[in-house]
């Protein structure tokens, strides 16, 4: 390896020592036992770490064209990463998706569980649990006087979380783990008393919300445009034209509305609507499967035959990435999310959902193209390939970068493929797939719009509220009217959007990126295209922000 790898590599271990929770989360072990500093002295330091290896990045001459794509990568992501910590963004950002609250709480549910050391190493960090959030309280309190701090509406909704999470008329997330653990002696009392000082944090962090900091919480929620571009651009990895994205967000929409209602006919009638349709599909005791574990076996069986059928013939999958774990989360958001395999590959890559608590029911039409986002094609070949490439990949291109707009654009990306490789003819199948992208296209339009403050177009092909200006409650009455969500679940999503402008839009318009070079591939090759190779050759440059990618692609 040349000096970018070696710069790399030693970044890794040096982040892993400052952030812990994040070692957990990518599978470095040596940190289980800690949690990160929440202070204002932890975060300065983190960002002092990407200061200065991004001086020494830029002073480096790569040795090779991979070395030049690692370069690349890393200078786009440090310096995104600063960007976001000079502005204050890092340090004050609480939304009901993402906070240091949310980290260090997450964590839990990925740490190794069998074997006395496992266990106190979970007993270690739940002790450690109300020090962070102390911290945390800390940093929150300096950026507030700063004039940083996030939206009221967000700040309550998280104190609300909080009291969910530690409901002793529900599943305490703290207890509940403990108890699942099953250990005695002085083991199981150590757990216990560290799960009772870490409800007591949790809930004393929501009256912190709620009584100190939602009071000077901001009023508006939109984060106006400089916020936005600068979010815009650390989640896709790449510069867009927003005005033009925003618009092409109505029109992709439109399109992707009348490929469902010609699938609707297909399913209920020639003159049946979509809601027709999706009802016809709701009723249908062959789609409909009761209880979460039942659920989560069907769910397994479809990755594991998604994996079976792909290798070899579209994908060539490695051996260690052919094993998923479908989980059930201990929360209950309505989330649905997937995590990397540890860098051993003793914790598989796995599939998660919060399964709403009074949900019980599940139409499996609607979720056939969840298992290919979060599996295979999706998540778990992109990210389990990558993992794989040691020999290709440096530590912080395996473990640590992620880019929102290319990992979310390639899981939607492999829907479509999917798709293209016939795996979603049944009709059901298919709707539940295109209703998916619609929802995905929505949020680009409710997203900026909501954000910026944009006019809606008056001649809009949905005849909504035409001239007036985005609010967040015509964002809510936009989301109902074009996706079929539950309430509770759709409530959770407009509140993400608003807490963490510039996500929700990163996957569609990552798709639209990944469309385009693969379309850019296929004017290069010419005859030579061949699209399996492509896959190959795309995924092994491993995760990077999509300018980069692009510029990848094109020296290939």
């Amino acid at each position: 390896m040349g000096r970018i790898d070696d710069l790399a590599n030693r970044y890794v271990a040096d982040w892993a020592a400052l952030s812990p929770a994040g070692a957990t989360m990518v599978g470095i072990s040596g940190h289980d036992d800690q949690l990160d500093d929440l202070s204002p002295d932890g975060y300065a330091a983190r960002a002092d770490l990407s200061r200065r290896t991004l001086a020494e990045l830029d002073a480096i001459e790569p040795e090779s064209e991979a070395e030049r794509t690692a370069q690349e990568a890393m200078q786009e992501r440090l310096g995104l990463d600063l960007a976001r910590y000079d502005t204050g963004e890092t340090s004050s950002e609480v939304s009901v998706i993402t906070s240091g609250l949310h980290e260090i709480r997450m964590i839990f549910d990925l740490m190794p569980q069998e074997g006395e050391q496992a266990q106190a190493n979970i007993a270690a960090r739940l002790h450690l649990f109300a020090g962070a959030l102390e911290s945390y309280k800390t940093t929150l309190r300096e950026a507030a006087a700063a004039g940083r701090v996030s939206s009221r509406v967000q700040l309550l909704e998280v104190a609300k979380q909080c009291d969910t999470w530690v409901d002793p008329e529900g599943d305490d997330v703290f207890h509940g783990l403990v108890e699942r653990l099953g250990a005695d002696g002085a083991l199981g009392a150590e757990l216990r008393r560290g799960a009772a000082a870490a409800t007591a944090a949790t809930a004393e962090f929501g009256q912190f919300l709620r009584a100190e900091l939602a009071p000077h919480g901001r009023e508006k929620q939109a984060a106006g445009r400089e916020r936005y571009e600068l979010a815009s651009q650390y989640f896709l990895g790449a510069r867009v034209d927003l005005d033009e994205t925003y618009a092409w967000g109505f029109a992709e929409l439109a399109r992707l509305e009348a490929e469902m209602r010609t699938v609707a006919a297909q399913i209920a009638g020639p003159s049946a609507t979509i809601d027709e349709a999706v009802a016809t599909l709701d009723a249908d005791p062959k789609r409909t499967i009761r209880g979460k574990d039942a659920f989560r076996d069907w769910m397994q069986g479809l990755a594991e035959q998604a994996i079976s059928d792909l290798n070899g013939t579209h994908f060539d999958i490695p051996e260690q990435v052919r094993r998923i774990e479908c989980m059930i989360a201990p929360t209950s958001d309505g989330a649905i999310y997937y995590t990397g395999p540890s860098e051993d590959f003793s914790r598989p890559g796995r599939m998660w959902w919060a399964v709403p608590q009074d949900l019980t029911e599940f139409s499996t039409w609607r979720e056939v193209t969840t298992v290919y986002h979060e599996g295979v094609p999706g998540h778990h070949l992109q990210v389990g390939q990558t993992a794989v490439r040691a020999e290709l990949l440096n530590r912080w291109q395996r473990l640590l970068c992620w880019v929102s707009g290319h990992g979310e654009g390639w899981a939607l990306y492999a829907e479509n493929l999917m798709d293209e490789l016939g795996y979603l003819a049944d009709p059901g199948d298919k709707l539940g797939m295109l209703d998916g992208q619609a929802f995905r296209a929505a949020r680009v339009i409710v997203d900026i719009g909501m954000h910026l403050e944009l006019e809606i177009p008056a001649d809009n092909p949905f005849d909504f509220h035409p001239g007036e200006r985005w609010t967040p409650q015509l964002g809510w009455e936009f989301m109902r009217a074009h996706c079929r969500v539950p309430d509770e679940m759709l409530r959770f999503e407009l509140n993400r959007y608003l807490g963490w402008p510039g996500q929700a839009p990163s996957y569609k318009v990552g798709e639209r990126i990944w469309l385009q070079a693969r379309e850019d591939a296929k004017v290069r090759k010419g005859a030579d295209f061949d699209l399996r190779e492509f896959h190959r050759q795309a995924l092994d440059l491993g995760a990077l922000g999509l300018d980069p990618l692009r510029r990848a692609l094109d020296r290939l």
